[in-house]
């Protein structure tokens, strides 16, 4: 079986943490986002995956190269503008099957995707869209359903007094290649917006699936960060990574023996964690960063080769690569995008937003 990953978006709302790095390659507990969905897809059997690329191509190529390393075969399906949805599929049309999953590359489920591709065939379906239950269903579009899961009708992001259902679109699509003839080639084109809605009105056989499995868009720096939380409190059945409260520390590393842990922690390798410091999960470090003195980190991310001096104090904070925080600095509810330098006794208060500097 085939999987499409829609991989091509700038994913401005993650911003700053992807300025440079695309959404995709963002490391989820000192992985890439990619990885831990290779991982999932090849515990349904996936043996291809088409990555449909965009913005930023480059260092999914050089982690991921064909794929044997990870015991799988890539292709990647490059689009020079943005094509929307369907049309980065469309794009990618000459190397699909007859039958073949399309996952949005920023959902993070553990979605049962062999019960779904049964589900779609019993119901000779041409398109089966996974459906997922939200609190707030007039942030999303919504997808109403008959009994047996034939789709009747979408509205789109409906004011509380439109509001049906809670159940939205989750990014995760069975499609019989057969549809792809009703979207032009080289054009910009959506399948929420206009190959869906379009089927419908043809009376096409397009059901959703309901699921009650986990899901998490990473689209914000807020949710990268819930779905960090969620991982470490075992939320996800299908990742048990590390659960409760655990220490987690990789090769390479000099922990200083008065360290303080408090709930899950990971650390990457090849770091250096002096006398003093204080670490209060969940909390994720990531590889080669140097912790000085009295430092205190609590429910926060950092990537790769950061150093934070002498009494430093994260709160619920992402810093992304290269960063650098002076004595004494503090930071809230802040993210911190790659090559920054936080001067000595620096206050950045709850939705600070520091971009990287421009090369």
């Amino acid at each position: 079986m085939q999987v499409l990953i829609l991989v091509g978006g700038e994913a401005t709302r993650l911003r700053p943490l992807t300025c440079n790095m695309p959404k995709s390659m963002v490391p989820v507990l000192n992985i890439p986002f990619l990885e831990h969905v290779i991982h999932f897809l090849k515990g349904h059997a996936i043996s291809e995956i088409i990555l449909a690329q965009g913005y930023l191509p480059k260092p999914m190529e050089d982690h991921f190269q064909n794929g044997k390393r990870f015991d799988i075969q890539l292709i990647y399906a490059l689009e020079a503008s943005p094509m929307g949805t369907a049309g980065a599929v469309k794009n990618a049309e000459r190397y699909l099957s007859d039958e073949f999953i399309v996952l949005n590359g920023d959902i993070f489920t553990d979605l049962d995707i062999t019960s779904m591709l049964q589900f779609h065939r019993d119901r000779r379906a041409k398109v089966t869209i996974a459906l997922t239950s939200v609190e707030d269903p007039t942030a999303y579009g919504l997808i109403e359903t008959s009994s047996d899961g034939k789709i009747t009708r979408f509205i789109e992001k409906p004011g509380w007094d439109q509001v049906t259902t809670n159940m939205i679109n989750a990014g995760t699509y069975i499609i019989n290649k057969e549809v792809l003839k009703q979207v032009p080639s080289q054009t910009n084109f959506s399948f929420e917006r206009q190959l869906f809605p379009q089927l419908l009105e043809q009376d096409a056989p397009i059901y959703g699936y309901h699921s009650t499995a986990y899901w998490m868009d990473i689209g914000t720096p807020e949710k990268y960060l819930q779905l960090h939380f969620d991982l470490m409190k075992g939320a996800v059945k299908a990742y048990t990574m590390v659960q409760g409260n655990t220490v987690k520390i990789g090769q390479g590393c000099s922990i200083h023996p008065d360290t303080q842990f408090s709930g899950s922690v990971i650390i990457g390798d090849n770091c250096v964690i002096s006398r003093g410091v204080k670490l209060f999960g969940p909390v994720v470090i990531g590889h080669s960063n140097t912790i000085g003195e009295d430092t205190v980190i609590e429910s926060s991310i950092t990537w790769d080769n950061n150093r934070f001096s002498t009494g430093v104090n994260l709160k619920e904070c992402m810093v992304a690569n290269d960063c650098f925080l002076d004595v004494n600095s503090f930071a809230e509810k802040s993210v911190l995008g790659d090559h920054i330098i936080i001067s000595r006794n620096t206050r950045l208060g709850p939705g600070s937003r520091v971009w990287p500097p421009v090369s």
